[in-house]
Order: structure tokens, then sequence, then C-alpha cells
């Protein structure tokens, strides 16, 4: 299948008959051919949910896809995004000591397997500025304190700003973002965090897992909100541990189940797939 003028159409709005069929039939009026098509109905909200990838005829381009889409719009309440694939999503990744999880964003988006470009690092530790610099990657070390936490937080936002970023990516980045600054970013900053049952919350969560013998170790990424850790859930996964998983065991396989949801995640949102229903989500 060739990637050329190949767009992405998101749109929601309240369910009810006749949707699927204004959007296919407004799409083939204009010469494209769908490719991909999801729906949701939640029944629940009675919102409907829709995600098309298709292929538009070369002279086409976002603002006349919009535009053909304005009546079926209108008419059903749509909240609607047409997107060109060949743009790549624009990202800031956070990260404090453990860079695990922003090795593996580098070295996926380096193989094109995240359709991402990686325009700053921004860190409150130097260990990182050797991974950067060898990939050539903007990175910025400011330190963080009580007292200089909400002047950092007002560079980021500028930083975001200048480099026209999309995505903030928060990989292990062990600071709280203040309530400002989630609902400033909302709805476009992930975060990675390590997930137990039952939750063992503050430091060293492994030897806690581990003490406790937990069975099952796994990581959730979501985006953030005022709620610490509460937002909506992108992706999640879990791996067995047995009595015989030593603390250490427990830190390599859950850095490993973190590197790979975070980029699940990344990758869910870079492609478009991802739609935030009140305090869940619905993932294409």
């Amino acid at each position: 299948m060739a990637e050329d003028n190949l767009y992405v159409l998101n749109l929601s709005c309240p369910d009810r008959p006749g949707i699927v069929a204004a959007v296919a039939t407004t799409l083939a009026n204009a010469g494209c051919n769908i490719v991909e098509s999801h729906q949701f109905d939640d029944e629940e909200t009675g919102q409907f949910f829709m995600r098309v990838l298709f292929q538009a005829p070369p002279l086409l381009t976002v603002a006349d896809v919009e535009a053909s889409l304005a009546g079926p719009s209108k008419h059903f309440g749509m909240t609607l995004k047409v997107r060109d694939t060949r743009i790549k999503s624009r990202l800031i990744v956070l990260v404090s000591k453990f860079d695990h999880c922003l090795q593996d964003l580098i070295y996926r988006a380096r193989m094109g397997s995240l359709p991402v470009e990686i325009v700053a690092i921004v860190s409150n530790h130097e260990m990182s500025r050797k991974t950067a610099g060898h990939h050539d990657i903007p990175y910025h070390y400011w330190p963080v304190t009580a007292e200089t936490k909400l002047e950092q937080e007002a560079r980021l936002f500028a930083l975001v700003d200048d480099l026209k970023a999309d995505l903030v990516v928060l990989a292990r980045y062990m600071q709280v973002l203040s309530d400002d600054a989630s609902r400033r970013l909302s709805g476009h900053t992930i975060n990675i965090h390590h997930s137990f049952l039952p939750a063992f919350k503050g430091a060293a969560p492994y030897s806690q897992a581990h003490k406790r013998g937990v069975k099952l170790i796994g990581a959730t990424a979501h985006y953030v909100t005022a709620d610490l850790d509460e937002g909506p859930i992108i992706a999640q996964d879990a791996e067995p541990v047995t009595h015989a998983d030593s603390a250490e065991a427990m830190v390599v396989k859950g850095r490993e189940i973190e590197a790979r949801v975070l980029s699940r995640a990344v990758k869910a949102h870079a492609e478009h797939r991802v739609f935030i229903n009140g305090v869940k989500t619905v993932v294409f």
C-alpha cells in the first residue's frame, strides 16, 4: 500500500443512525479510498467514535477534506480532525535518572516503528546528556526544587510552544507536575507508571512487591491529569513472577514492561488512534 496521500480522520459525536454512511459517501464523492475504518458506540455516554484511514487524490488537501465534511459535521454535531500521516508527531521527552524508556523511544523512532520526531529531552539530572548528544537531540538540564518548580514548568510551556511539540512524554520523570501544568498539557502528556496488584506507591515499589510475594508485575501508560496517576489509561501490560524472582530480577522485568508499554501508548497517540472519553479512552 502506497503511503502517499494517506490521511487519518478522527471524529466523535452523539450516536445516531447514518454517521458511517455519511462519512463513507462524502469521502467517496471526494475521490478518496478508505483503507481502514474503526468505530465504537459507547452505550453508557451515547457518544460515537470513529477513525478512518483513507487515501486521497494527489491534489486533495487536508483543508479540502475537512471542507467536504462540513455538511455531515454540522448535521451530526461532530468534532472532527483530518491529519496527514506523513507528518510525524513532535515529542519532548522528560526523564530523570533511569533512561530505559527514553532509550527505547529513541531506538523505535530511529528505526521508523514510531512515527515521531524527538525534538528535545528535558531532565532534572545530567545522566542522559551523552545519549542526547549521540543522537543529536537538544538536551535541557533543568534541576527542580520546591522553589524553582513553577519556573521550570513555565520554561517547559515555552519550549513546547517554541518547538511546536505535539506531545510531552514523561519517560520515568520523577517529578509531579503541578495542577496548572497538568491542565495546560491535558491530552498531550503521557506518563508511564509502575502498576501492581496490590498497588505499591512511593519509593522502591519493586522491593515492596517482592516482599509481598506478588505474582504479576506490570505498567500503565496514561494521560496526565491533576489527579495523580488517575488519568485516562492508554496501554497496560503485565508479566508473571514467582517466589524465585529477586527484587533485582523484578526491576529488570519491570523496566522492560515500562519501556514497551510507554512506546505502545506513544505509538497509539502518534497514529491518532486514541480518543479521550471522559475518564477513560477509546483506542482503535
